[in-house]
């Protein structure tokens, strides 16, 4: 048997180096487990730190090996790291059977060594299965638990002399989901090892509504960057003609988007964040940290910025742009249409989840077909009318200020991965209608002005009529769609929090129903939701 030592295979934090042993597998045909050569004790405890980062409450770890293989040792560092305290003592449960800590971030994690139990019944009387169900779980001798629904990590550790006194194989595999989050987790280290990144401490960022996390990495001398971790999309149930709902209404299915949108956009002079390293296969990158200052104050839009904000659109909607944009060498990403199926499914979203949920009106399928009737009849001008970049997401959250550049390269922009081809009045409509901001009628109606004169001076066909027209319509749609979103968040997904954002979005809407191109519209509603005519009296700051 040979071993081939692999420049991936180093210590997940700095510390001794490791080979990764290329062993025949005698599993089932799957990918092979993972196996690694662990030389010494303090590589480890690097291993045991690298993988108690991927666990999660419910977790079992199940440990095998022979009498001093090193179990225990390795538990007892995994504990320590999750603990967030490596002094912390850790006696072996031989005789206790189990032995909890409670971790510093709230989290149990309870250590079990089974050696001294006949069998998985009289695991009933210790209650383990009540104290597993929420806690991460190391468990050695496994074969005595019998047969567990948990995610599992699953290692094994051989002593192996030849290499070292100290000298281990560790061989890990898992259950459930923890086999995608071992390979996640092995590529992230990869990717940050030859990006230069592997000193740097990494700190969890706040996430978004969708499935991707956010880490921001700090170098020991403080340099920052941002490490994206965006999966490839798992096709969800058919909700239309058989496709999914991420393909209905055209949201990007894996990083590719994000990255041909990036590169295009500083291709023409704006502040996307520079991509410093990148592993498209596994959804992985680490961007350029643009910072964190905002381009609103106290809840309220910054004039000034949100003026630069207006001017970026109306220069990059005056830009002749192309439909594909390059990502890689051979690999082009084809910017999809906003077309009519996408924008009436979302609008569908509220007799679906908000009128039910929120207003606890359930619709007829009769008013139900109506009403997308009428927002077809609404927008099916807007999709013959010349297309351009629509970010989609251009307000508050992904608008960064940058004071120490220039110009429009002042407005940092992220998350753009679900770009489309649609109408401009789109994005203007989603950032003088922010979901998340309050600002007062009169300042929406000066910022579209600046627009409107900005569109002019770079285009002179410019049409302000078919303009006002088409905002008015967009951002209906869009107010329209960000309630049923923002109450699926809730329902579904229980998130509660967005909820707090629907009095603003009732009264953005009540605005926008108010242009005679809706007027259709606006009858549905005053016939079946009638508040959305007339919204709640706490919606009034949006309205003002």
């Amino acid at each position: 048997m040979s071993e081939v030592p692999d420049s991936t295979a180093g210590s997940p934090r700095p510390g001794p180096s490791q080979g990764e042993a290329q062993m025949p597998s005698t599993s089932a045909p799957r990918r092979a487990a993972w196996e690694v050569l662990l030389p010494e004790e303090g590589a480890t405890e690097d291993m045991a730190a690298f993988l108690a980062g991927i666990l999660r409450p419910g977790d079992l770890v199940a440990l095998s090996g022979g009498l001093g293989a090193g179990k225990t040792t390795l538990a007892r560092a995994m504990i320590r790291e999750l603990a967030g305290d490596p002094r912390l003592e850790v006696p072996s449960p031989t005789f206790t059977l189990m032995q909890p800590y409670e971790t510093r971030s709230g989290r149990t994690v309870i250590h079990a060594d089974l050696y001294r139990l006949r069998g998985p019944d009289e695991l009933v009387e210790l209650g383990f299965d009540e104290l597993s169900e929420t806690a991460i779980t190391l468990v050695e001798w496994p074969e005595r638990l019998g047969h567990r629904e948990n995610s599992t990590l699953t290692v094994e550790l051989s002593l192996r002399a030849e290499y070292g006194e100290e000298a281990r194989l560790i061989r890990i595999d898992g259950t459930g989901d923890m086999r995608e989050r071992i390979d996640r987790a092995r590529a992230i280290r990869a990717l940050l090892a030859r990006s230069g990144w592997d000193e740097a401490e990494r700190v969890l960022m706040q996430g978004d509504a969708s499935s991707r996390a956010y880490e921001r990495l700090v170098k020991p001398g403080g340099e920052t960057a941002v490490l994206m971790i965006s999966p490839p999309r798992p096709d969800g149930p058919p909700v239309k003609d058989g496709k999914p709902y991420s393909a209905v209404v055209k949201l990007a299915e894996s990083i590719h988007a994000f990255v041909g949108m990036d590169r295009a956009l500083r291709a023409i002079g704006f502040s996307a964040p520079k991509i410093l390293g990148e592993n498209l296969d596994a959804g992985l990158l680490i961007l350029e940290d643009l910072g964190s200052e905002p381009v609103i104050e106290n809840g309220a839009p910054r004039p000034e910025r949100y003026a630069e904000a207006v001017r970026l659109l109306a220069k990059l909607h005056a830009t002749d742009l192309p439909t594909t944009v390059p990502v890689s060498e051979g690999i082009d990403h084809a910017i999809p249409n906003y077309d009519l199926e996408a924008l009436l499914f979302e609008a569908e979203l509220l007799p679906e989840w908000y009128a039910p949920a929120i207003r606890g009106t359930t619709l007829s399928p009769e008013a139900r077909s109506t009403f997308r009737d009428l927002w077809a009849d609404a927008l099916k001008d807007l999709i013959a009318e010349p297309a351009t970049w629509t970010l989609r997401d251009y307000h508050s959250p992904n608008l960064i200020w940058l004071p120490e550049r220039t110009g429009l390269e002042r407005v940092g922009v992220i998350d753009f991965q679900d770009a489309v081809m649609g109408h401009p009045a789109y994005d203007v409509a989603s950032l003088l209608q922010d979901a998340r901001v309050d600002a007062s009628a009169d300042f929406e109606l000066r910022l579209l002005g600046l627009y409107i004169r900005e569109r002019r001076g770079r285009d002179i066909g410019f049409d302000m009529q078919a303009f006002a027209r088409a905002y008015a319509v967009l951002a209906a749609q869009r107010a329209t769609k960000i309630l049923g979103i923002f109450a699926r968040l809730d329902k579904r997904d229980g998130k509660p929090g967005y909820l707090a954002h629907l009095p603003r979005i009732e009264g953005y809407l009540a605005r926008n129903l108010a242009h005679p191109a809706l007027a259709a519209v606006r009858a549905w509603h005053e016939t079946h939701l009638p508040s959305l005519v007339a919204p709640r009296p706490d919606a009034e700051p949006a309205a003002s």
